[in-house]
């Protein structure tokens, strides 16, 4: 017995640091969140005193912060979509490819994370603008100009381009790990590519879809820089009117509520895909 207890010692100093790690910048500044979003809010301090769920209350009864919120989770699904529509093709390719071009494609689907988020921006800016070469390109051919920046057009085309590799990375990891030997066995029984593909290949690879879709809904949904830099204030996201909450107008405790809210339905939207994924592996099976 004392043995035992002698094991699990040196194993739990180990593991202290990474406790104390996770309790401080995890779970305390939460713990805090939490608090301050019951606050009422003051024009002298930071918080009033005392505790409230008005915060809570403004958001869930006000079409205004509802109607961002299903902004919010629009712009994060249709990223998810067209980042999953190009994505997944590439990344089956990459997966199964032995070409010596490989380490090239790697580069190339990288390539965006070498790069800040704020000079991607202002890469788009350049290219969608009125006056940008998008515009000029379709005058040549008697098309536009359109208006393709300040609104949710240029934010979804920025995000994809930005959060793209965290859906071709899962896939791909997902494609490489396939044995071969599945899809020769179901060839050998008489299958043809596109049951093979339906039955046997894609089953297989819906983990790392899983995984994709989940890094860059909440990635998307989560977004700051993009929205303002692309959106120009005319895409409000309950992430932009969070942050304005808190550093425009101080106003702590309704943005530690927005960030719960936003945090609350996230959490909700992910469970009910993992389930509806169930349903579908299911289905494929």
């Amino acid at each position: 017995m004392s043995g035992a207890t002698s094991y699990r010692s040196p194993a739990l100093l180990l593991g202290l640091p990474a406790i104390v790690a996770v309790g401080l910048f995890i779970i305390l500044p939460y713990a805090e969140i939490i608090l301050m979003s019951f606050r009422p809010s003051s024009t002298s301090a930071i918080y009033g005193e005392g505790f409230t769920v008005a915060n809570y209350v403004r958001i869930l009864t006000d079409s205004l912060y509802l109607g961002m919120l299903a902004d919010t989770f629009w712009l994060a699904g249709l990223t998810t979509l067209f980042c999953l529509v190009l994505g997944f093709p590439v990344a089956f390719h990459l997966g199964r490819t032995q070409t010596r071009w490989r380490g090239l494609l790697y580069a190339l689907v990288l390539s965006p994370l070498l790069t800040g988020v704020v000079i991607r921006c202002f890469g788009w800016i350049v290219l969608l603008s009125n006056t940008g070469l998008v515009n000029e390109l379709l005058s040549l051919v008697g098309l536009g100009p359109y208006r393709l920046m300040y609104n949710q057009v240029g934010v979804v085309v920025a995000q994809v381009h930005v959060f793209l590799p965290f859906m071709i990375l899962p896939i791909m990891n997902s494609v490489q790990n396939i044995d071969p030997r599945y899809e020769e066995a179901a060839r050998t029984m008489g299958a043809s590519r596109g049951r093979v593909f339906r039955h046997v290949l894609l089953p297989l690879t819906m983990p790392g879809v899983q995984s994709g879709v989940l890094l860059v809904f909440v990635l998307s949904a989560s977004a700051y820089v993009i929205p303002v830099l692309l959106g120009g204030g005319q895409v409000q996201t309950m992430t932009t009117v969070m942050v304005q909450q808190l550093m425009g107008s101080l106003l702590w405790p309704f943005g530690a509520a927005l960030a719960l809210v936003l945090a609350a339905s996230m959490t909700i939207a992910i469970v009910v895909f993992i389930l509806l994924m169930k349903r579908s592996m299911r289905g494929l099976a």
